[in-house]
């Protein structure tokens, strides 16, 4: 057994655990099992990658940690500690996005999926912020800057694959949508009345966007390390 396999299966097996102590209501237990899932994905990560790992990355799992304690806590400044921390990964995604991939280079077939994705994109955001909750209406700058990262970072996540159609775009693009959802859902189960749908939804689509940043960061060092290489 490869050194990296005990962690993954660590994280996939929390991930399970999860979704059957939700099922069950067994928040307690639920609890437990969703605070192993981060260090798990990051013990996974480290390994795979050679314990090579950079500042911008160790920030990226630093934030959603903190995010990720400040859900668990449950306390009166959890959503907007949760939201800040989020905020950072996502400025951090969308910095690596801009600096370290080839620019996008639209063609004529690309124009309609690419009108598709903006709209749905905007779509999204115009639904989501225009619910008029009473706690957003204190944050609404920060939820509106919150969301257009979001969707700023998403939209290079599906143009990409529509354009390259890469692995690593595919990984970006899964990692994109799977927070999307998360953020979706953690706001649908915050005002609307508990349901384990929408919590599984939740916790599921969370922990699927760490693995798929985590497999994104690989495969984006491996692209790295066989163009010095090739160089």
């Amino acid at each position: 057994m490869k050194a990296n396999k005990p962690s993954l299966i660590l994280f996939f097996l929390a991930l399970l655990c999860t979704i059957i102590f939700d099922c069950t209501e067994q928040d307690f237990f639920a609890l437990y099992a969703k605070a192993i899932v981060l260090p798990a994905i990051f013990i996974y990560y480290l390994i795979s990658s050679e314990f090579k790992i950079r500042k911008t990355e160790v920030l990226i799992f630093l934030f959603c940690f903190i995010g990720q304690v400040f859900d668990l806590m449950d306390i009166e400044i959890s959503e907007i500690g949760a939201v800040i921390c989020f905020l950072l990964v996502y400025l951090l995604l969308l910095k690596i996005f801009l600096l370290e991939h080839e620019k996008i280079k639209l063609t004529k077939k690309d124009v309609l999926p690419v009108t598709i994705v903006i709209i749905f994109i905007v779509y999204l955001l115009v639904s989501v912020l225009g619910m008029q909750f009473d706690s957003m209406k204190k944050f609404s700058l920060l939820y509106a800057f919150y969301g257009i990262i979001l969707g700023v970072l998403s939209y290079f996540s599906f143009v990409s694959y529509i354009t390259k159609g890469t692995h690593i775009a595919l990984l970006m693009s899964l990692m994109a949508i799977s927070y999307i959802f998360s953020d979706i859902f953690y706001i649908f189960n915050e005002y609307f009345s508990r349901s384990i749908v929408l919590v599984l939804i939740r916790d599921v689509t969370q922990i699927l966007a760490y693995f798929f940043m985590v497999e994104y960061f690989l495969e984006k060092a491996k692209i790295h390390k066989k163009k010095l290489h090739y160089n």
